[in-house]
């Protein structure tokens, strides 16, 4: 069995395992230990072994042998035989391989790690580590933040939830409404991070994309709440343009240049009628925003037929709601699309005095894309290579220098 094959296969199943064995077990970080192993061994053995019968199972299986192996290190370690007794009997649980018929457990595991008593960053950081599958570095990246400040971030949540005797049990009425916009945030993220890689050489994570959209969709089964539903939309909206987003080498293609027959019509179909099912009902958050915005761009024949104003409209209602730098860069290039070059680089420019997003590399490859707009090849290719000096990503880097090396021509 091929190793891409293996670890395509393990993505989706790592939480699903890690939750299984907190919801039997608890010890919410050594869970997470065996289970790695218990990856590392697969991916080790199933491409000369063959693949198991019931994949999960055997996961399972091996993760909960080196969990019991962990435990009784650390309780001979720590003579905690008394304590460990008492800390057993409030974990009543069934079986680790019978899964709940009303909830998965990737799920219970994510509300888990949006419990209250961690702070916000703590709760997105152990999302992304335990359920996105992102390693500390990717999840570093996404907060902007050293490697190390992660580790430290992921190992204190580990630690109050390992310490707080709290149940593996999906949320319920006002407690679930209270980790809602946690929950929301984290796969937002994940899916973020599949759709637009932040490093390494590819440019996009398939997996991480299907990994957050088949959790939005079990979300949305279970709550009727707009903002899951406009959140699954966006999803489905943005993921619907993978297929032109690459050349046949890899390479990145803007979405003014894709073929938009290549466009998945299921997934707009799916997402726009989430959209038109969810705006009417009343205050209108964030996510369906998004979600109007993405449904405005797939629905348009190309980049010139679209309703620009309308978009524009619609960013400010955002911005209204949720003023954060991303935002206005995405507002600046509708504004420049719907009135000219020029009115969008006045507002790219003003954004060069927010820290956050100064020196990021899409303020740079907007203003030399809005630069190419208005005519000046010169300062555009300055802002294509300086953009592709921030950006981590290798096929971003490779379209960046690519444009700017056409306009030197």
């Amino acid at each position: 069995m091929p190793t891409g094959s293996v670890e395509d296969l393990l993505r989706p199943l790592a939480p699903q395992v890690l939750g299984a064995l907190v919801r039997r077990y608890g010890h919410f970080d050594t869970a997470e230990d065996a289970t790695q192993e218990a990856l590392l061994t697969a991916a080790t053995r199933w491409p000369a072994d063959g693949l198991p019968e019931d994949p999960k199972a055997w996961l399972i299986t091996v993760a909960s042998r080196r969990l019991t192996d962990l435990l009784r290190a650390e309780q001979a370690r720590r003579r905690r035989e008394d304590g460990v007794a008492r800390e057993a009997g409030r974990w009543v649980a069934p079986p680790a391989d019978s899964v709940p018929d009303d909830a998965d457990d990737s799920l219970v595991l994510l509300f888990l790690c949006c419990h209250p008593s961690l702070p916000p960053a703590g709760q997105i950081a152990l999302t992304l580590r335990a359920v996105g599958g992102l390693s500390t570095a990717e999840v570093a990246r996404a907060f902007l933040v050293p490697e190390a400040t992660m580790t430290r971030r992921i190992t204190r949540a580990k630690q109050r939830i390992r310490d707080s005797g709290l149940p593996f049990a999906p949320p319920a009425g006002a407690e679930r409404a209270a980790r809602l916009d946690a929950v929301l945030h984290v796969l937002y993220l994940i899916f973020n991070e599949g759709y637009a890689s932040t490093a390494g050489e590819r440019l996009h994570r398939p997996d991480l994309c299907a990994e957050a959209i088949r959790l939005a969709r079990l979300l949305h089964r279970l709550t009727d709440d707009p903002e899951v539903a406009g959140l699954l939309a966006l999803m489905l909206l943005t993921d619907a343009r993978t297929p032109a987003r690459a050349g046949p080498d890899g390479t990145l293609v803007p979405m003014a240049e894709q073929d938009r027959r290549c466009w998945r019509a299921g997934r707009i179909a799916e997402g726009t009628a989430l959209v038109a099912a969810t705006l009417p009902r009343g205050a209108v958050g964030p996510y369906q925003l998004q979600a109007a915005i993405a449904a405005l761009h797939d629905e348009a024949p190309s980049v010139e037929a679209t309703d620009w104003p309308q978009i524009v409209a619609l960013y400010e209602m955002l911005l209204a709601l949720h003023d954060n730098p991303v935002v206005r860069l995405n507002h600046a290039v509708a504004v420049a699309m719907a009135d000219g070059p020029q009115a969008g680089l006045a507002l790219l420019d003003a954004l060069g005095a927010d820290r956050r997003v100064a020196d990021d590399h899409r303020r740079h490859a907007a203003r030399a894309h809005l630069l190419e707009l208005a005519g000046e090849p010169d300062a555009a290719r300055v802002a294509y290579l300086a953009a592709a000096r921030r950006s981590m990503n290798l096929a971003q880097q490779r379209y960046l220098h690519a444009r700017a090396a056409r306009l030197a021509g």
